[in-house]
C-alpha cells in the first residue's frame, strides 16, 4: 500500500490489509477514475468519510457539513418556507446558496455548524417542506474557525 498521504499535518503510519481481489480491482479502478495519484489517499478519504459519519451518530459531536437540497422552484412558496425553517436555526446555519434548474426545480446548499443532532433535526424539519424533494446532509469533524462574536471589535477584541 502507497504511503504518500498527506504528510503536511502530522507524521504517517503505514498499514498493511489484505482484501478480495476483485475488491482491489475496483479500488484501483476507482483511483484512475478520480486521477488520484495513490490508492493510500482513496483509502484515506473513505476513512475520512467514515469517522465523520460515526462522530455524526454521536448527539453531542460538533460537526461542519453541507446540506444540499432540491426543491420545486414553483411561484417561490417552497423557497420561502425553507427560509422560514432556516430562521429556527440561525446559529447553525452559515450561509446559503441558490441556483435554478431544469424543469421548474431549484437547488439550495446550505453551509451549517453545530451539534450533530441540532444539524439532523434541521434536515428533518427542511425535508418536512411540501416541495422538497431531495435532501443529504454531509458532514465533516473539521469546524469552522470561531466567526466574531457580538461586541467584537475590528482586530477581534472584545469591546468591554
Amino acid at each position: 500500500m502507497d504511503a504518500d498521504m498527506d504528510t503536511s499535518s502530522s507524521p504517517l503510519a503505514r498499514l498493511s490489509i489484505s482484501l478480495p481481489a476483485e475488491l482491489m480491482s475496483q479500488l484501483d479502478a476507482m483511483v484512475a477514475e478520480r486521477g488520484l495519484p495513490s490508492r493510500s489517499q482513496m483509502i484515506a478519504e473513505l476513512i475520512r468519510h467514515e469517522l465523520a459519519e460515526h462522530s455524526g451518530e454521536r448527539p453531542d459531536a460538533m460537526l461542519a457539513g453541507t446540506i444540499t437540497l432540491i426543491y420545486r422552484a414553483e411561484s417561490g412558496r417552497v423557497r420561502h418556507a425553507l427560509a422560514q425553517t432556516q430562521l429556527g436555526y440561525v446559529k447553525e446555519v452559515i450561509s446559503a446558496q441558490n441556483v435554478f434548474l431544469e424543469d421548474d426545480q431549484a437547488m439550495e446548499v446550505l453551509l451549517v455548524q453545530g451539534p450533530a443532532e441540532r444539524l439532523q433535526q434541521l434536515c428533518d424539519d427542511l425535508r418536512k417542506v411540501r416541495g422538497v424533494q431531495q435532501i443529504k446532509l454531509v458532514t465533516t469533524t473539521a469546524l469552522l474557525p470561531p466567526l466574531h462574536f457580538h461586541g467584537d471589535g475590528p482586530d477581534g477584541e472584545s469591546l468591554e
